[in-house]
């Protein structure tokens, strides 16, 4: 009888511990990914910058020495990320293909410009700055036309300031209430042994020595349910990277190894802090106000 209610026992105590853990995992887990979305949301923003192109048309009588020029000057050029030069050939082709049928067997004569798209460096994707650089290009002889997307530029930087104000706010809001789980999680812990607390209190043990088993198994459980987190945080980051090569998550590798740091000792601060207030609560309790 007595060794079915150790195992009874035993059992139960497994399945609390694995609760436990599970919990610190799952919201370490989310607040690690949560902390990754946080850091590279510039990195995000820029990518999305960066895609948005300025094509500068030339004069259908441009030189080639003219265009050559100009084609190098802007690859070399602070605000260029890169530089492409479509040939009017080259257009033609891409809009044959975009149609799905050669217009210039009706026409013919090929109506496009020779021009280049210039993908600049997102720090300069702004309308001032992109205004700027394309009335300094429109000044040369040999362009006829500079042309962007000013509205999509516009709505582009108003829309990332209001994601990174949120992606704030909710990162705010998500490590409140993961404090909260993960300490939910260990007061129900330390809440099951409250009459073991009480009775080792009772034979005269202090509060520091009655705390520090709770403690060290707690942070325990910390240990481990951060080590879960991270494994699944690398599993993701591995495919994300692989998935969306140009984010290139994995660049900045001391980055990402501070949010593993930082991940793995919030698992221990919290769990040490949760379980440090818990017992202290149980400590102070008279005995009839535990059945309560």
């Amino acid at each position: 009888m007595s060794t079915s209610f150790e195992r009874y026992q035993k059992r139960r105590l497994i399945s609390s511990y694995f609760s436990v853990v599970l919990s610190i995992a799952l919201v370490l887990f989310l607040l690690g990914m949560l902390g990754l979305l946080v850091l590279n949301t510039k990195k995000v923003a820029d990518h999305f910058k960066e895609q948005i192109a300025l094509t500068v048309y030339f004069n259908d009588d441009a030189k080639d020495e003219a265009m050559q020029n100009l084609t190098k000057s802007l690859d070399t050029a602070s605000y260029t990320r890169s530089v492409t030069f479509v040939s009017k050939e080259e257009a033609a082709e891409q809009t044959k293909e975009a149609i799905g049928e050669d217009f210039m067997e009706f026409l013919d004569y090929n109506p496009l410009q020779n021009s280049i798209d210039v993908y600049m460096n997102a720090d300069f994707v702004s309308s001032e700055k992109v205004e700027e650089i394309a009335a300094k290009l429109s000044e040369n002889s040999a362009v006829d036309e500079v042309a962007y997307d000013k509205p999509l530029i516009s709505l582009l930087n108003n829309n990332l300031k209001k994601i990174s104000f949120w992606v704030l706010i909710v990162s705010a809001l998500f490590t409140f209430i993961a404090v909260l789980l993960i300490n939910s999680s260990i007061r129900l812990s330390v809440y099951s042994k409250r009459f073991t607390i009480k009775t080792m209190q009772m034979v005269g043990a202090t509060k520091g020595f009655i705390r520090r088993p709770f403690i060290w198994n707690s942070v325990k459980l910390g240990i481990i349910g951060a080590i879960v987190a991270l494994i699944g945080m690398a599993a993701v980051i591995y495919y994300l990277n692989n998935s969306f090569a140009e984010l290139n998550l994995l660049a900045d590798k001391k980055l990402i190894l501070a949010l593993f740091g930082g991940v793995f000792l919030t698992g221990i601060v919290i769990t040490w802090l949760s379980t440090f207030f818990a017992t202290t609560r149980f400590l102070n309790l008279k005995t009839d106000e535990l059945y309560y």
